[in-house]
């Protein structure tokens, strides 16, 4: 029988340095919408959910999810662990992909192929993503767990920035779950050079920039094609350059066993 695959866009408005930016707009639509639309390219079956709070802040995002036409699941504002778990429950998902809404430019090839790898080596492992380590350019997230690996994670965590990421405890305990990581096929690694996510106005300047570039010829543009345009317009490169490297990881180095310190690196406005 088929398994049933859930990808879990977990969105909200709320956002310390760029608030609302998942409803920003990228030629006529928000970058959700966006998002979702690369996702929606991907070959495997899978149903799509957009993961909001419950707060009235975002209800907009409710709106967005049903003007889209997908469903919305609302659930706790911090525990995202604790969101996904309900809105798989509520889905009868057998397998869960969590892939935030700041990666507007995921290529859905990649999802692809992280979903092949998983699927090939099924009864190896409960976890399987494409970022420990993350060899791809950053904003290419695949995160992919069964139904009873992120059943356990919720019941056991404990830790705020356990819940609050929904997958360190996961990762972070090898010895408590079967582990497999997606390596970029090209032997390269742009996960600290090369950043295609959403966190600061130079990201969303980039990002609008790319879809510019690249969309009106081929809406269903690449990885590859996103790192051509780079080599032949440095200059969109630059545009968020200075951010490359920047992620969550930075404000937890102390409490994670699994991430080195050279997986990050402080924003420049935070090393003044």
């Amino acid at each position: 029988m088929t398994e049933r695959i859930l990808i879990v866009i977990q969105a909200r408005m709320a956002s310390s340095r760029l608030p609302g930016k998942v409803m920003l707009p990228i030629l006529g639509k928000s970058l959700l919408a966006r998002m979702v639309e690369r996702l929606q390219m991907i070959k495997h079956q899978a149903q799509l959910l957009v993961a909001t709070s419950e707060t009235a802040d975002d209800d907009v995002i409710e709106a967005e999810a049903e003007a889209i036409g997908i469903p919305c699941f609302r659930g706790s504002l911090n525990n995202l662990l604790d969101r996904h778990y309900q809105a798989a429950q509520l889905f009868h998902a057998d397998v869960v992909l969590k892939i935030p809404s700041d990666c507007p430019l995921i290529d859905p090839r990649i999802v692809d192929e992280v979903l092949d790898y998983f699927f090939a080596n099924r009864d190896q492992y409960d976890f399987v993503s494409n970022l420990h380590p993350a060899t791809y350019p950053d904003g290419n997230d695949v995160e992919i767990m069964t139904m009873e690996c992120l059943t356990k994670a919720r019941e056991q965590a404990t830790r705020p920035l356990e819940l609050e990421h929904t997958t360190p405890y996961i990762w972070e305990n090898p010895g408590l779950f079967r582990i497999g990581n997606f390596v970029w096929t090209t032997g390269l690694d742009y996960s600290m050079s090369h950043r295609f996510t959403i966190d600061y106005a130079e990201d969303y300047y980039f990002i609008e920039r790319v879809f510019r570039e690249l969309y009106p010829e081929n809406a269903a543009f690449s990885c590859q094609d996103i790192l051509d345009l780079l080599n032949q317009k440095p200059e969109i490169y630059n545009i968020n350059a200075q951010y490359a490297g920047v992620n969550w990881y930075r404000h937890h180095i102390n409490e994670l066993k699994t991430v080195s310190a050279d997986k990050t690196r402080q924003a420049p406005s935070e090393t003044l």
